[in-house]
């Protein structure tokens, strides 16, 4: 216990929290609260669910990866330097999209939520990257319950407490002050341990983009990890992608969201992390995924009976918990499993190769759900939302019996 608080409380972890703050701030600008931003705007809900297409950079980030692998900025060290070039990049797009409407001019909207997620899912690359190289593998998933939590809490920021002032101000001055809350994140930067000098860099371009690729597809079952990384959390993403719209047609309110939805989910979710992070020190990394992956899939039913049920605090409340909390657990086993699966010579490309895949169900596949829940009604919406989980875990039954899959071979 005590050596575990220590690990806790240690710089690297720390630094780990701090840093899933910066990642975890942008998602939500760019996610709910701009779809609850549009739907006061009376934008269609078509529209609403098309928006997931702004994040598309999640999904081809691994395409600039080489380039921040293989390349230094003139300040600070090879991780910390892109770092803050992106959180930069990321207020100044911020307070673009302040100055935006979305009734009168949606294009322009998209193009600086473009920009957000660009800049972000940039800085994805490198925070993933520093997690892998700071972190022993010991501490792989404990350190990535913590950057979860981290990132959690930000969303807090650019979840509840958006919503909250948007009751109480204009929407452009909510966005204004969002720019504001992500500032800390590069006095973050700068206090952060440095990662490891002792870690090989790429000597060019050609060896940055193709090495590793040849490390990962040498190994045995690379198609069938890839499959299962792209499907573990399609169900929960799916879900995820509408619940905003979904909670407000059925009768509740902004503050509701931001009372509930928002502050008291994102605490079961960070709980979730912490959770899941704690019983991975005794749990194995397969018995993990499956457990954590079948509450998430259980816990996406509960939106199907809300509709049925009278508008009240406790209905929604359960429903929020539960799957909060089992998705928090999914994602700390989850993001652990990829870190393991990265070799440190090639963090930014292999691990952005991976997060892509993750991205794809929030991204690509989400973006058909507003026109699905019009057609099938939100109870249906969210029963099949609970059968697409299942691809992905009966993909992890076939992970199981690859013989050491996380196999790095040399370059």
């Amino acid at each position: 216990m005590i050596e575990s608080l220590k690990k806790i409380f240690g710089a690297r972890m720390l630094s780990m929290l701090l840093m899933g703050y910066s990642a975890g701030l942008p998602l939500l600008l760019i996610g709910s609260t701009l779809q609850a931003w549009m739907t006061d705007e009376g934008v269609d809900l078509t529209s609403i669910g098309l928006v997931s297409l702004i994040g598309f950079p999640y999904v081809i980030k691994f395409l600039w990866a080489p380039l921040l692998d293989r390349y230094k900025l003139p300040f600070f060290s090879r991780r910390k330097g892109w770092m803050f070039l992106f959180q930069i990049l990321i207020v100044i797009s911020i307070l673009g999209l302040s100055l935006t409407d979305p009734r009168s001019n949606l294009t322009l909207v998209c193009i600086w939520a473009f920009f957000i997620a660009l800049f972000s899912s940039s800085q994805d690359v490198v925070l993933d990257a520093y997690r892998r190289e700071i972190l022993p593998d010991e501490e792989l998933g404990l350190g990535s319950s913590l950057y979860v939590t981290g990132y959690r809490l930000a969303m807090l920021v650019s979840g509840a407490f958006a919503l909250y002032l948007a009751d109480q101000i204009p929407w452009r001055n909510v966005y204004l002050w969002l720019a504001v809350f992500m500032l800390p994140s590069l006095l973050f930067t700068i206090l952060a341990p440095k990662e490891s000098d002792n870690i090989p860099v790429p000597k060019n371009l050609k060896i940055a983009v193709l090495g590793p690729l040849k490390d990962f597809f040498s190994r045995k079952g690379a198609w069938i990890i890839l499959l299962f990384i792209l499907f573990y959390k399609v169900g929960d993403s799916m879900a995820s992608n509408m619940t905003t719209p979904f909670i407000l047609d059925i009768g509740y309110t902004k503050t509701d969201i931001a009372g509930v939805a928002k502050t008291f989910g994102m605490i079961a979710t960070i709980l979730g992390g912490l959770i899941g992070g704690a019983m991975m020190l005794r749990l194995n990394m397969k018995f993990s995924l499956i457990f954590f992956g079948l509450l998430q899939a259980i816990s996406t039913l509960g939106f199907s009976i809300l509709p049925s049920l009278p508008v009240s605090f406790t209905s929604l409340a359960l429903v929020i918990a539960f799957e909060n909390l089992a998705s928090g657990m999914g994602t700390a086993a989850y993001s652990a499993y990829m870190a393991s699966l990265t070799n440190k010579q090639f963090t930014a490309t292999q691990y952005a190769l991976l997060t892509a895949l993750m991205g794809i169900p929030r991204v690509i596949l989400s973006s058909p759900t507003g026109w699905m829940a019009k057609v099938m009604g939100w109870e249906m919406f969210f029963v099949g939302c609970t059968v697409f989980a299942l691809p992905g875990l009966l993909l992890l039954m076939a992970v199981f019996k690859l013989e050491n899959p996380v196999k790095k071979t040399a370059i």
